[in-house]
């Protein structure tokens, strides 16, 4: 169904009650769970594209049911039509099922600066400011979960410390941004994984990044920790931000646990699928399972970001 705007700015007043979606500050503005009914699966996601494109594959029917059919995110940077269409397009489409899209935002200048297989981004501070708000106001009104930019608070490293002050900014901009322009939006700053970075530590990088702006924080993005490792890593972040925000966990290849490899690794296998969580706001598949991290572990020559066939099957069957 559709939502007249009148009948869903009642509805958010109501929503707003309920202690099960109390937030810190504005955040608790709306929950995008109770406008919608259920996730969205996008049926132009790379597995279900290579599902059409191959139907006498003896795979396909595998990757159909376990990978295609469910709700993955869709990840957008450089939109060569322009990323406020694509992201209306994409929402609205969503909205005319009356399902909850998962964006993830990937656009930040000098992304995945220490792994490299996914670098990128916007060219400056300010083609940055532009491009995420103009995301956020494609987003508009209809309920949506944005994961925003994934990596961006843990590879400080290989940073220096104007960028790490400019991307600091940049990230705080962007929370400011879908707080002001998304209001029925569930937002996340991505904050790595349970052996990244010390809790204390992203604790304050999401402070300076506008965490209190919005929902909460995205853990195990693309990579492969348990969720159980991966509430405990949350739990302390939150206990160390003084408490009162939310979280959501990528669950897409984490059934196996992590052998310690982040590219590609071999015996990984599928997680639970979305799910409204436990511990957690949210279990989510970000990462697009059979989506190579790059030309490196089980897909030498696939590059980051491209769907295989090979990989996904892997992830089926946990080898």
């Amino acid at each position: 169904m559709r939502w007249n705007p009148l009948l869903r700015t009642a509805l958010i007043c109501l929503l707003a009650l309920p202690l099960s979606f109390a937030a810190a500050g504005p955040a608790a503005a709306a929950s995008p769970i109770s406008l919608t009914s259920g996730f969205y699966s996008n049926p132009d996601s790379g597995p279900a594209v290579w599902v059409r494109n191959n139907p006498s594959d003896a795979r396909a029917a595998r990757i159909q049911s376990a990978i295609a059919s469910q709700p993955i995110a869709r990840w957008f940077a450089g939109e060569s039509g322009g990323i406020g269409p694509a992201v209306a397009n994409y929402v609205g489409a969503a909205d005319s099922h009356d399902k909850l899209p998962v964006l993830v935002a990937y656009n930040i200048p000098l992304r995945d600066a220490c792994g490299g297989h996914s670098s990128g981004g916007a060219g400056s501070v300010a083609e940055y400011r532009t491009w995420v708000s103009t995301f956020a106001a494609a987003v508009g009104d209809r309920p949506a979960v944005v994961v925003i930019e994934p990596d961006a608070l843990s590879d400080f490293s290989c940073l220096s410390s104007t960028q790490v002050s400019d991307r600091l900014a940049m990230l705080a901009y962007a929370s400011q941004m879908f707080q002001q322009k998304a209001p029925n939006t569930w937002a996340y700053l991505d904050a790595g994984h349970t052996n990244w970075v010390a809790p204390a530590t992203m604790a304050s990088r999401l402070n300076s990044a506008g965490v209190r702006n919005i929902r909460g924080y995205s853990l195990n993005v693309s990579n492969f920790y348990t969720t159980a490792s991966s509430e405990t890593y949350g739990n302390s972040i939150n206990s160390a931000l003084g408490g009162g925000s939310h979280f959501v966990v990528d669950t897409s290849r984490n059934g196996n646990g992590s052998n310690g490899e982040w590219c590609n690794p071999a015996g990984r296998k599928l997680g639970v699928t979305a799910r409204v969580g436990g511990g957690e706001d949210l279990l989510l598949w970000v990462k697009t399972p059979g989506n190579s991290d790059g030309e490196c572990g089980i897909a030498p020559t696939v590059p980051a970001g491209q769907f295989s066939p090979a990989i996904a099957v892997r992830l089926i069957d946990g080898t």
